[in-house]
This record gives C-alpha cells, structure tokens and sequence, in this order.
C-alpha cells in the first residue's frame, strides 16, 4: 500500500492548509473504540478523533498540536442514507458527506468549498466496505485518495478496533479525507448494527 503513488491534485482541494501533503501520503487510522488515532506510516501523529458523548455521536477532532479543527456530526434520526456535517467550534459547516444509493458496494458524496480557490469541491467514495474504498475528484475524475482496509487479528475486530490506511494526493486535504474514511467506518457500522436485529 506504501507503493501506491497518487498524481498530484490539478487545483487544491483542501480547507486546512497545514494539512496539504507535497508527495503522496500514507495515513494509518486505528479505531479504538468510539476513537481514532491517525499516524503518518512512520508512525508521526497527525491527528486525534475523540467521541464526545451527545445525541448526534459527535466527534471531536484535532491535529498533531492538539488545535481543534472540526467535529464530525452526525444528521438526523436513523435514516438508509445518513448524512454527517464537518462543523467548527462555532458551527460553521466546513463539508457534508452523503451516503448515496447504489446497487453494488458503497457509494458516498462529500461536497465542500476549497479555501484556496473559493470553489465547490464534490469528492466520490465508490467500493467495498470490506476491502479498498476509491475517493476521486468528480470534477477531473481523478483518484485523489484511497481506503484500505487493514485485517488484523479477530481479537480486534470483536472490539471495535478496525485499521485502515489511507493514501491521499499531493494537493489534498488530509484532514477532509481522514473525516470521509471515519464516515464511512459509521456507515459500516450502522450497517452491521441494522444487520443484527
């Protein structure tokens, strides 16, 4: 996965600035939980998902200096499509990312403004929950990023401690697609979560 190179992005696609890789970047998510920890592959930390507990499965998130960058905030009862809302402490809306229908695998829309540009941003996640998720720019049809699934032992899986890792473009907000992959991880869940009862 470390060998997967990603051609840079033809206009900026980010919010936060200081999250904008020159090279192509590979990122290690690990759940913990309602939490996340998200590690460069030589182990540099990068960021910090906490869950705070509230009625919509809020989650904070915050970069290697511990600044608070956005929550993670979920829309609306239970739905088959949910809806989750990047907001700041004073809640404006930095991206929303839609579940979207499909008739095989996954499909999910994220649509945000780039802070550079001043242009409306439409990423893709199309694939499999259990294995490689793509995230392409609809604009250019590039591939910007992409979620692997990582197996590990049955041991973490039974507690909720999935890894995956994410490779992102040059170019490309890493904070936006960290958000898009934990989204996607609560969709999965809900899934198996609706598959139980």
């Amino acid at each position: 996965m470390a060998d997967l190179q990603l051609q840079p992005a033809k206009q900026p696609l980010a919010i936060f600035d200081h999250m904008v890789p020159q090279q192509t970047t590979t990122l290690v998510l690990k759940e913990m939980g309602d939490h996340f920890d998200v590690k460069t592959l030589n182990k540099g930390q990068l960021m910090n998902v906490k869950a705070k507990l509230s009625l919509h499965g809020r989650k904070k998130c915050y970069d290697a200096g511990g600044r608070h960058l956005f929550d993670i905030v979920r829309q609306g009862g239970v739905r088959l499509r949910p809806t989750f809302l990047l907001q700041g402490e004073d809640k404006k809306q930095y991206m929303e990312v839609k579940r979207a229908w499909s008739w095989f695998g996954f499909k999910a829309k994220a649509t945000f403004t780039s802070a550079r540009t001043n242009t409306p941003v439409t990423l893709l996640m199309k694939g499999r929950f259990r294995n490689k998720t793509k995230i392409v720019d609809e604009a250019s049809g590039a591939l910007v990023g992409r979620i692997d699934k990582k197996l590990f032992k049955m041991r973490e899986m039974a507690l909720g401690q999935q890894t995956y890792h994410l490779t992102v473009a040059p170019g490309v907000d890493m904070a936006l697609l960290v958000a898009m992959g934990i989204c996607l991880d609560e969709m999965q869940n809900e899934g198996q979560n609706k598959a139980m009862f």
